[in-house]
């Protein structure tokens, strides 16, 4: 993280604090909250055959990454870079729509979605599942299990990443199975070969439902500062979803990831923890369509609905 603390640049923008560092953007709000993004058109290289950026009239931009199979994986931003849609579109010109976040709120300052705390019904083993005590069978039944509470709404892909109560309305699957060295977001490959169970899981739901999306988490234990911390979470989050692509086939586009620092400790503890060092997952597309089950794909040259 020296290296990146380095060449990280401050500048206010309204009383925000906007720090750059390379491949991240982390923002401050004048309550001293953060939080950060990240370009998740970088994981989609890993063996593609062609990627090309296009201007949208009007604003924006659409970036198209070919497989080696012909099929194109389209990310269309916004000005301010926030994405708007992902769409898989296989070589006979069917088109998935994965995520669309095109609607809802596009100022940073109304992505905080204020609920209750959900009520959880089920056995707390259940909603927050260790990894490496899980059956096979389980995780999969977690990675598509309904939400623990009725979904009132669809949510944009941001409110989701920064509202915790949002994202508690899902079952979760804690990867205790890699933890990280203190200050690192490299898993190494003892680690990474005990992540078969949940590539399985992941791969099996995506069959079912091309259009499943799932949330990877990173988190730090509570040492060093708070900015560190944000980006070396986020990093880690990054790491595990192109391990489950690059290593186990998982598609890049049915994964998004996204860093909270050492805000959800595992541990009450400031000391170092490796237990806090880690990486969740959860379903997140009953968020992202108001609960409402996604339907099958379309046929061969029917347009999906928009």
């Amino acid at each position: 993280m020296s290296d990146f603390r380095g060449q990280r640049r401050e500048v206010n923008e309204n009383g925000r604090i906007v720090i750059t560092e390379p491949g991240r953007i982390i923002v401050r709000d004048p309550s001293g909250q953060e939080f950060i993004r990240h370009n998740e058109v970088d994981r989609f290289r890993y063996g593609a055959r062609d990627i090309r950026t296009e201007q949208i009239r009007g604003g924006g931009t659409r970036t198209i990454v070919v497989r080696p199979d012909g099929t194109e994986i389209i990310n269309i931003t916004g000005d301010d870079g926030q994405l708007m849609r992902r769409i898989r579109r296989d070589r006979d010109g069917r088109e998935i729509i994965i995520i669309d976040n095109s609607y809802g709120p596009r100022d940073r300052a109304n992505f905080y979605v204020d609920l209750p705390p959900p009520v959880i019904r089920i056995p707390r083993d259940r909603y927050i599942v260790d990894y490496e005590d899980a059956s096979p069978e389980l995780i999969y039944e977690t990675l598509e299990a309904p939400p623990v509470e009725r979904i009132e709404r669809r949510y944009t892909m941001d409110e989701i990443r920064y509202s915790p109560a949002v994202r508690q309305r899902m079952p979760s699957i804690d990867l205790n199975t890699i933890n990280f060295d203190l200050g690192s977001w490299d898993i190494p490959p003892d680690q990474a070969a005990k992540l078969q169970a949940i590539a399985d899981g992941l791969n099996r739901a995506i069959q079912r439902n091309p259009r499943e999306v799932f949330l990877i988490e990173g988190h730090t234990d509570a040492v060093g500062n708070d900015t560190d911390n944000l980006s070396l979470s986020d990093r880690r989050a990054e790491a595990a979803a192109a391990l489950l692509t690059q290593q186990f086939g998982v598609p890049a586009e049915n994964l998004t990831s996204q860093g909270y620092g050492e805000q959800y400790l595992k541990i009450q503890t400031q000391a170092p923890e490796r237990q806090n060092r880690r990486v969740t997952i959860r379903r997140i597309t009953p968020l992202l369509n108001g609960g409402q089950a996604a339907l099958p794909p379309p046929p061969p040259g029917v347009a999906p609905p928009r």
